[in-house]
């Protein structure tokens, strides 16, 4: 069942949830950082809901996806975090 009625309605909800949390957490501490934390958690959840629902997946299926897609941000985290190593962590 490619795009079931589901789809859409965690989609659009996820980003209003993540907008808003965004502009809350903007207005309070006015640094732009914490606003891409929401856009990566809110992509991870867009992304794994098309994946379960455009291939009809199971549970097991639902399962893998969950973890490989954890796995691989996990892993660009880690890399991501060896390129743009701040200075702030080697003062302490």
């Amino acid at each position: 069942m490619a795009y079931g009625e589901w789809y859409p309605f965690l989609g659009w909800f996820d980003f209003i949830i993540s907008f808003v949390i965004a502009i809350i957490i903007y207005a309070r501490a006015r640094k732009f950082y914490p606003i891409f934390y929401l856009i990566a958690i809110s992509l991870y959840v867009f992304t794994a809901g098309f994946y379960i629902d455009v291939y009809d997946l199971s549970k097991g299926g639902i399962l893998m996806v969950l973890v490989v897609s954890a796995g691989l941000f996990m892993l660009a985290g880690w890399y991501f975090s060896k390129i743009f190593h701040s200075d702030e962590v080697e003062k302490k």
